[in-house]
């Protein structure tokens, strides 16, 4: 009976999640190629996934989730997926080189997702591109809402200008990464004060900085820099972000599992660094720390110890290693100037030599990591394909030579016949072929030999 039991409920169990994976794919539509006409109705997010990639069979389970999400909250946004390999014309035009590739489609308008893949990132990257592109904050209370709610937002105060024009081209283009705003001069907080209108500014880390065109240049370049903290704990993904702002990344590397003095006190040097020397450094420098050492090995291409700081220059792929204990801020300070000033020698960079050891570096990795996951299958994969190369090296080796041999006896046959310098000379006679006309030379009667030949020519 407690067995029958068990059965009916275990059946219950898996009947339960059936209905609720079929609820959560219910509000993810499966897209064909009559996509491409009715797009434009709607503002869509789609998910472009290859059968065979394991990477989008990770991302389906986050994706039901977000069909589900998007569609409890009343979003206007609508959830699609779409086999590019299937339809890869499609996929094409909407330019999908890789898998899984997350596009929000607005319009005329496909904005790339390159965040994490998590369901409340994903969510919200669809509310912030699917909204207007600057977004009005009308009274004190919405800007207070908006500051509470976003670590870095960027807000344009002032009327019709030039640079608002400038603002609302940055906007299109990076809205993918952060939100923008636009305010009067009332709106904003008293404790604000502004040399004169319009002007952008960015607020972040508890304070606000504002544009200046003839220090900070190009207002793009300038979001594109401004839209990260300015203390980060990064990750792999996050520094392939930081490449973008062109500024030199200093990490420390610790354990942050490890609650030793040196550990905590280089994550502290780092974050009073990025605090009290940002009006120095910010143009030039991003600060944060990483949680172990794997990535920067991989990346770096060596092993880096733990506790350090490493400078990264994610445009070139160059990087500096400290060169000094660091003990207080001061030290750090130094370093950081020593790198600014080139005292400091750079390492790695994207040389042909640096790029055949990457090449190198990444096959021993991947066969390391094939052999350390799975040793069986490691084994058949690097295994086989060197069998069958032994097998026919050594199938060539013992091939019989017979024919070679004979072509070598009979080149050689006539100097082993002939003995002595006069057979030699004679064989050379003959390898030159018949006399020409007027040599003095005859070919002689048949039967005459070598030796008969050279008596006429001495004649």
């Amino acid at each position: 009976m407690a067995a029958g039991t068990r059965g009916v409920v275990l059946r219950l169990c898996a009947l339960v999640v059936l209905l609720d994976v079929a609820f959560c794919k219910g509000f993810v539509e499966d897209l064909d190629e009559s996509f491409k006409d009715s797009r434009k109705d709607d503002i869509w997010l789609v998910d472009f996934y290859a059968p065979w990639c394991g990477h989008c069979k990770k991302l389906e389970p986050i994706w039901n989730e977000v069909g589900v999400e998007m569609k409890s909250i009343g979003s206007p946004v609508k959830v699609g997926k779409m086999d590019a390999t299937s339809y890869s014309g499609i996929a094409s035009e909407f330019g999908v080189r890789g898998y899984p590739t997350i596009k929000l489609l607005k319009g005329d308008l496909a904005y790339n997702y390159r965040g994490p893949r998590t369901k409340d990132d994903i969510i919200e990257f669809a509310h912030r591109v699917s909204g207007a592109l600057v977004r009005p904050l009308p009274s004190q209370q919405m800007f207070e809402h908006v500051q509470k709610r976003h670590r870095v937002f960027f807000v344009y105060v002032g009327g019709e200008s030039p640079l608002k024009e400038k603002y609302i081209d940055a906007a299109s283009e990076l809205i993918v990464y952060t939100y923008f705003f636009s305010a009067s001069e009332d709106v904003v907080p008293e404790y604000v004060t502004l040399k004169e209108l319009p002007a952008v500014l960015v607020f972040k880390d508890g304070t606000h900085f504002v544009y200046d065109e003839y220090e900070d240049g190009d207002l793009s370049a300038w979001i594109n820099r401004e839209r990260f903290q300015n203390y980060l704990t990064v990750d792999g993904f996050l520094l392939y972000e930081l490449g973008d702002t062109g500024k030199l990344v200093a990490i420390a590397v610790i354990d942050e599992k490890n609650a030793s003095v040196e550990h905590t006190r280089l994550k502290s040097v780092i974050q009073e660094v990025a605090r009290d020397y940002r009006d120095q450094f910010h143009r030039d420098f991003q600060f944060g720390h990483m949680d172990g050492n794997d990535y920067i090995n991989s990346l770096l291409m060596d092993d880096v110890k733990v506790p350090t700081v490493v400078v990264l220059n994610t445009s070139n792929q160059q990087y500096f290693l400290l060169d000094r204990q660091v003990t207080s801020t001061e030290d750090m300070v130094q370093f950081i100037r020593s790198v600014l000033d080139g005292a400091v020698q750079a390492q790695g960079g994207d040389s042909i030599l640096q790029r055949l050891k990457r090449m190198v570096f990444d096959a021993k990795s991947t066969v390391v990591s094939i052999f350390k996951s799975s040793p069986f299958m490691g084994c058949f994969l690097f295994g086989l394909p060197l069998g069958v190369i032994s097998i026919m090296c050594y199938g060539i080796y013992i091939a019989d030579p017979e024919g070679n041999y004979i072509e070598e006896e009979r080149y050689e046959a006539p100097q082993s016949e002939l003995g002595g310098p006069e057979g030699r000379e004679a064989a050379a006679v003959e390898s030159r072929g018949p006399p020409e006309p007027g040599s003095g030379l005859s070919p002689g009667p048949a039967g005459r030999g070598p030796k008969d030949v050279l008596e006429k020519k001495t004649d």
